[in-house]
């Protein structure tokens, strides 16, 4: 017989938080009150503070960074390891950050979903559906603002439509002790968040051998195309697939940073500090750098050690961009309250004018196609550009459509032969402006089309951000085409500095995913595959590895 060992029950919170030394400026105190009930206080909240709050926190984090962030911007420009495209790309973030922060331009034309997570107190009362009420504050920032509606609702499993003001908003909330109601919003773009992956492994993943070695390669998989320098998140462990992403999630907007260093303190969550310092020396290591070849790949990394069912160990892996849009808010006894973003970017520019990395080649896109290429001849992946003319925007949706014109032997139209396709879509164009804020996509999304249109003649130059997959470079080759990279995460600064006139050209009932024509001067460009199939990033991985 086994003697039964008596166990005392102690519950232990995954997530041991220290005290919150989150900066908030003050809202409002009018639709809060204290109330009492069977002896006990509560706190009762009119529900126009929820729609206030939603409103409020969508709008300053879709114009506005955290301190944090402009700093670690510009400290790049400080390293003597960075690379110069590694500070051309900061200090366009940095500019970037100053034009959005006059509350016209959004920070990035793609301006997310909105995901709320909250923990609201049990003595907090309401009385009614949180969910609608922090939706109607979200709707009413989209509405109002120059933001752009992205989110498409099916209508049959193939056939959607854009649902015109970019609800629904992922929202969760938590009953937790108290009598405080906290909430962290994020705009979450859809190239950072399609960098969200999970990985069902084993107990033989386990130790140093194989787990260092693994975390390599899937952050190397991550490529550029979420606008980098990143911040990486590692979720190791979770007691479900689902735990293990909302982990990854919640380490990405920094919301974990207060957890124990080790697992010794007896935390069932924890962050390996040594493990982060590892793979961070190891990402600077890539040679992908902040987006054109250098160091700065990621400005940080959280790897977050869970508890686990012994016969599973999911590995979360995700990105916050470089358009890293968190913001904190609560309410409390005092009022409403909302994390103090730095609303003076500029102080974060250098005084100093910002080297480039070498002179930009002059590109007129005025003239033919045949022109354009040849000026384009001979001149290798990494080369800066400067393009002024015309381009024709196309992203998903618009591809697809043409894609059925050729199906049908209708051919493909002869603006798509004429002028470079620039994959972006833009925000809602400010009064008195000719753009909205308007950065590429992510290239490798229309990968699949390059080949059938470059042989029709068409998209033979190329503009978009991130890498891209070996069928291009092999397009490239085989037609003579070029695909150019353009800095991801700076629409605002591009918008107000080099896109002159938008006019929507062909599919207007797709809104933002419309064909575009728009006319651009100065626009920074950088050939990241030539005519011969030579590719940017396979090249700097190879150089480093050598130097290695």
């Amino acid at each position: 017989m086994t003697k039964n060992t008596a166990q005392t029950f102690r519950y232990k919170e995954l997530f041991s938080h220290r005290k919150d030394k989150t900066k908030y400026r003050f809202l409002s105190k009018e639709g809060v009150r204290l109330e009492r009930f069977k002896g006990r206080p509560v706190l009762v909240i009119n529900p126009r503070c929820l729609a206030i709050l939603g409103a409020q926190a969508t709008k300053d984090v879709s114009f506005l960074l955290r301190p944090s962030q402009l700093k670690a911007f510009s400290s790049i420009l400080k390293d003597q390891e960075a690379s110069a495209n590694d500070k051309m790309v900061a200090g366009e973030m940095l500019k970037n950050a100053a034009v959005a922060g006059r509350f016209e331009l959004p920070l990035c034309q793609d301006t997310g979903t909105v995901l709320v997570m909250a923990k609201k107190g049990e003595r907090v009362w309401t009385g009614v559906d949180d969910a609608a009420w922090l939706s109607k504050g979200i709707w009413t920032t989209y509405a109002k603002e120059n933001l752009r509606y992205s989110q498409v609702i099916p209508v049959t499993m193939y056939e959607e439509k854009n649902s015109g003001n970019n609800l629904p908003a992922e929202i969760n909330i938590r009953a937790v002790p108290g009598m405080e109601y906290h909430f962290l919003f994020v705009a979450k773009g859809g190239g950072s968040a399609n960098k969200t992956y999970l990985f069902q492994e084993t107990r033989a993943r386990l130790n140093p051998q194989a787990l260092l070695p693994f975390l390599v390669e899937k952050m190397r998989g991550l490529g550029t195309a979420a606008c980098p320098p990143y911040h990486i998140a590692f979720a190791i462990g979770g007691t479900s697939a689902e735990m293990c992403l909302k982990t990854v999630k919640l380490a990405g907007t920094g919301e974990l940073d207060d957890l124990p260093g080790n697992g010794r303190a007896g935390a069932l969550a924890f962050r390996d500090n040594a493990l982060e310092k590892e793979l961070l020396k190891q990402s600077h290591a890539l040679g992908l750098g902040a987006q054109f070849g250098g160091k700065y790949f990621a400005l940080d990394m959280r790897i977050i050690r869970l508890p686990r069912h012994g016969a599973s160990c999911p590995i979360g892996l995700g990105v916050s961009c470089a358009a890293d849009r968190n913001i904190k808010a609560k309410i409390t006894g005092a009022g409403l309250w909302l994390e103090e973003l730095e609303r003076r970017p500029e102080k974060y520019l250098p005084q100093e004018k910002m080297n480039g990395s070498g002179q930009a080649m002059a590109v007129n896109l005025n003239g033919p196609m045949a022109e354009i290429l040849s000026r384009l001849n001979g001149h290798g992946p990494g080369t800066r550009l400067s393009l002024t003319g015309r381009l024709i925007v196309a992203r998903d949706i618009a591809h697809a459509r043409l894609e059925e014109r050729l199906s049908r032997g209708e051919g493909l139209p002869q603006y798509f032969k004429d002028h470079p396709v620039y994959y972006a879509g833009p925000a809602k164009t400010p009064p008195g402006k000719p753009s909205g804020s308007f950065g590429p996509t992510t290239s490798g999304r229309m990968d699949s089309y390059l080949d059938l249109f470059m042989s029709q003649g068409a998209s033979l130059i190329t503009i978009g951000k991130g890498n891209r997959s070996p069928v291009v470079a092999q397009a490239c080759r085989k037609h003579g085409g070029f695909y150019l990279g353009s800095i991801g995460g700076a629409a605002a600064v591009l918008a107000e500095r080099s896109i002159k006139k938008v006019a929507v050209l062909d599919y207007p009932e797709l809104g933002m995913e419309s064909v575009w024509a728009i006319d651009v001067v100065d626009f920074p460009a950088v050939i990241l595959t030539d005519n011969r199939g030579n590719d940017f990033f396979e090249t700097a991985q190879k150089i480093t590895a050598i130097k290695k």
